[in-house]
């Protein structure tokens, strides 16, 4: 007796409409040595691109959007305006990103697939905690050595 849910998604005692099992005609051909090992390499650069994304989130990103809203504040003075705008860019900005970094971790999905990789899950999340300590140790350098917590160098007198 058959009683997984997973074997038709939990919702009917049958097998669901559409979803048949896929069946080939031939078994399909076994990938080349160097096509696995290119298909590795763009995995690699997938990766290595979600990672670059997501550590935007951090920084770069947040920067931009408060400088063009100082820009905003400058030419039209006013301060609600000006953050509102800030705000409502970065979080729009922020969530574009979000669903182009979930799109690439599909394709890494597929790609490590292709070069012969028993991948079934993705690796968003990795990917957001690399990110997230780039961007902690980032910001530490620059609070400590750069922004503000270091030696100030003011004249005496």
């Amino acid at each position: 007796m058959r009683t997984d849910p997973t074997d038709n998604g939990g919702l009917f005692v049958g097998r669901r409409p559409g979803t048949r099992p896929v069946r080939y005609r031939d078994i399909p051909e076994e990938a080349t040595r160097r096509r696995r090992r290119i298909d590795n390499g763009v995995a690699h650069a997938i990766l290595a691109l979600m990672v670059v994304i997501a550590a935007t989130f951090w920084g770069p990103i947040p920067t931009a959007w408060l400088w063009i809203g100082s820009q905003i504040q400058y030419h039209t003075d006013s301060v609600m305006g000006a953050i509102t705008i800030a705000f409502v860019g970065m979080l729009l900005t922020i969530m574009g990103g979000l669903a182009f970094v979930k799109r690439l971790d599909g394709f890494w999905i597929l790609a490590r697939r292709a070069a012969g990789h028993d991948q079934r899950t993705g690796i968003i999340g990795p990917v957001f905690g690399v990110a997230a300590v780039i961007g902690v140790t980032l910001f530490t350098i620059w609070l400590l050595f750069i922004g503000g917590l270091g030696p100030s160098f003011a004249p005496a007198g």
